[in-house]
């Protein structure tokens, strides 16, 4: 009989919530059968439409584009994503090809840029009876040259979609009718021609001016790969923006989509009937994404089943099927008592195999418990997986529990504990997941009277290089202004919770000659002196500093840093975060003291300096894992306010997200260009995307300006981040990564 586990001292988490195992595609996978009526394509201005109009029509659930459009003088660049089922958005650059950006002493020969952010929101789906309808609105958040709100209708008949809307603003320039909504006031009778200025919301337009109407059909023929459009347009193009007007013989747009593979879609078009048109839509599901074959990883060790087990379990119908092709029979005698073990070759084995660093392995009873960081598996779930193979390749049956007790940075998060008996069945096909569901626990860490089996020395130091990219894009001084550099970083560890690292960039070649603006700001110029920053010097240190973790209690995490804190600023501060486990809320605050660096980012620094530092609440929603995060507090220009940051979390790891950042200067005289901060972002694993497993991150954030207002200490650590394992949804819906 084995020995009773130690008693748990906090909730014990059973019955995981279920596996998510999706199969659609990125661009360079293969994809499942898409059902055709699921597969709505994108407009000229990105977003699910016809050519220069919406549909009430939503894009699947997770769907990223990105299209490329031309209809002359205009070419847009959208990035359109579906965070949830019911709302779209929209980040577009578009370029006026017969405009200068501004006087040529300014940026020369090149063409104006615009930005703006679009969004739209179903109100109800289509029924048997009723169409789909949604309310929307273009450029709410750039310089309202193209804004235009709208309702709209779309109902499916066989294999035609029809849509029926009214817009106000850009799209329904032509103005059928007087506004509906006069009835409320007299001010919905005119619209506002004047623009708000870059970045700010234009709420003074909203639904005011006489709209038109817009709509059209789309026809999916008996060939998968075609789809044919028409249009009913609702701008007259005699009151284009800059007074860009343009010839239009008669109201109706026609265009032909060809899907050339199940991610790329190619739209010719024909629109005024004056010009032809096209675009390219590149398109994918982060959702329902299926990771390439990781064919750089280790492959898991091989399970030794034993030939003639003590105790069968019992009967069940998938008894039947053959063990897995990486099952091997084995004598129980190759495993050995716990204090017999090579431990030193097991923590080896547990790095090289399973991504765990480990810093000690012990006994509780039955129970082995490693101790250590995963540095390899996005999803910790794999990582357990193949310690307890490791773990049941060397150990005897006096051992039935595996826990591994995670930690980051020396911080230590979360336990997941596996049954080894239950483990093998799953392996063996005996039982199916959500029956093994039940023997994995997740638990906080607590202290436990331990046998210490092996303590592993301390690695000093760890580096590496890397190759890295940034861009600008929309600037007076050119389109795109980018850089590539080789960066080089270390780290020596002083203890597991107190390290010194910093990254060494070297500038291999860019285009940054041409940037020469400097944004308008009354405030501190504590972000806009960009261009100073990315043209002083070649060799750069962006970052520098000695960092402490510490816990503080049960569920209270602590840090501390100091030194050259990012490539703008250096100083020191620390950070405090309560994140309960088991809870799906948290808080946190840091506070820091930082002065500004010199512009060649060595160890100089310029003469401002400043308190900054906020306060936030984190709330997972547990409405399609909608996370909402709330600071408040001093920003870096010495201003007060509050930033909001909502984002949506796939089964996957992969994020959608958006923020907006509001501050006692904002609408300000002294705040310069727009009235808040603002952006879209998404965030993609690595693991996603690579044929090896990775736990960083790529993540793309698409911002209208780049202001003084509002901006936040770049910060290199987190505690919200160190402590992610405590996130038990993404271990929940990935458990069935344990078994591969």
């Amino acid at each position: 009989m084995r020995t009773p586990r130690m008693p748990r001292l906090a909730m014990r988490r059973t019955a995981l919530q279920g596996c998510c195992r999706a199969g659609f595609v990125l661009w360079a996978g293969g994809a499942t059968a898409l059902h055709a009526q699921e597969a709505y394509t994108q407009s000229d201005f990105g977003g699910v439409g016809l050519l220069q109009t919406p549909t009430a029509r939503m894009a699947r659930e997770g769907e990223f584009s990105f299209v490329l459009s031309r209809t002359t003088p205009y070419t847009n660049y959208n990035v359109s994503m579906q965070p949830l089922p019911w709302l779209e958005a929209s980040f577009r650059y578009t370029n006026v090809s017969n405009r200068l950006y501004g006087p040529r002493s300014l940026s020369g020969s090149q063409t104006y840029k615009d930005k703006s952010i679009d969004a739209k929101v179903r109100i109800w789906e289509e029924s048997r009876w009723l169409p789909a309808v949604a309310v929307g609105a273009r450029d709410i958040g750039g310089t309202g040259l193209f804004s235009s709100e709208y309702v709209v209708t779309s109902k499916r008949a066989g294999p035609f979609d029809f849509s029926l809307g009214l817009a106000w603003g850009y799209m329904g320039a032509r103005g059928d009718i007087a506004n509906p909504l006069n009835f409320i006031s007299s001010r919905f009778e005119t619209r506002p021609t004047s623009s708000t200025g870059t970045g700010n919301f234009s709420t003074n337009k909203f639904f005011r001016g006489r709209p038109g109407f817009f709509g059209g059909i789309e026809y999916r023929s008996p060939w998968q790969w075609l789809l044919l459009k028409a249009e009913l347009d609702g701008n007259d193009y005699k009151h284009q923006p800059q007074n860009n007007n343009q010839p239009q013989r008669w109201p109706v747009n026609l265009g032909a989509v060809f899907r050339l593979n199940r991610n790329v879609d190619l739209t010719l078009g024909y629109e005024r009937g004056e010009v032809a048109t096209a675009a390219i839509n590149l398109h994918t599901n982060l959702a329902t994404h299926v990771d390439p074959p990781k064919t750089y990883d280790p492959k898991p060790e091989p399970v030794a089943f034993e030939s003639t087990p003590a105790e069968a379990p019992p009967a069940s119908p998938a008894s039947a099927n053959p063990p897995p092709a990486n099952a091997v029979t084995a004598n129980p005698a190759t495993r050995t008592a716990p204090e017999q073990v090579d431990w030193p070759e097991v923590a080896t084995a547990l790095r090289d195999n399973a991504g765990i660093n480990v810093s000690s392995i012990g006994r509780r009873g039955s129970e082995l418990v490693i101790h250590g960081q995963q540095d390899r598996f996005f999803y910790s779930a794999e990582g357990v997986g193949r310690a307890t193979r490791i773990i049941d390749n060397r150990v005897d049956r006096s051992i039935d529990w595996l826990t591994v007790a995670s930690e980051r940075n020396g911080l230590k998060t979360v336990e997941t504990s596996v049954h080894r008996p239950r483990f093998l069945e799953l392996l063996d096909h005996r039982i199916d997941l959500p029956t093994f569901r039940r023997s994995v626990e997740q638990d906080p860490v607590t202290v436990r009277e331990e046998e210490v089996l092996y303590r592993a020395p301390l690695k000093r130091f760890n580096g590496g290089f890397s190759l890295g990219y940034q861009q600008n894009l929309g600037g007076p001084d050119a389109f795109v202004l980018y850089q590539v550099y080789g960066a080089a970083s270390g780290t020596f560890n002083f203890t597991r919770n107190l390290w010194l690292d910093g990254v060494v960039s070297l500038n291999l070649f860019n285009n940054y000659d041409k940037f020469k603006y400097d944004a308008p700001s009354n405030l501190p110029r504590v972000r806009t002196n960009l261009r100073q920053y990315l043209t002083s010097s070649d060799l750069t240190l962006p970052n520098f500093q000695l960092t402490g973790t510490h816990r503080l209690g049960q569920d209270l995490y602590g840090m501390a840093y100091a030194g050259m804190l990012e490539s703008m600023y250096g100083g020191a501060g620390g950070e405090v975060l309560y994140r309960p486990f088991g809870e799906r809320w948290a808080v946190g605050a840091d506070v820091n003291w930082v002065k500004q660096r010199g512009f060649d980012q060595d160890f100089s620094f310029r003469r401002y300096h400043v308190i900054t530092g906020q306060a936030t609440g984190y709330l997972d929603t547990g409405f399609h894992n909608v996370t909402l995060a709330v600071s408040v507090g001093r920003y870096l220009a010495g201003d007060w306010g509050t930033t909001i940051d909502v984002s949506r979390e796939f089964a996957n790891g992969a994020r959608m997200g958006a923020y907006a950042t509001v501050t006692n200067k904002s609408g300000s005289s002294g705040y310069g260009e727009g009235s808040f901060d603002k952006g879209i972002y998404v965030s993609i694993p690595f693991d996603m995307l690579l044929p090896h497993s990775s736990r960083s991150r790529a993540t793309l954030l698409w911002q209208p300006l780049i202001r003084d207002g509002g901006a936040r200490l770049n910060k290199r650590y987190t505690l919200y981040t160190l402590t992610s394992d405590l996130d038990s949804d993404l271990f929940d819906k990935n458990l069935g990564k344990i078994s591969e």
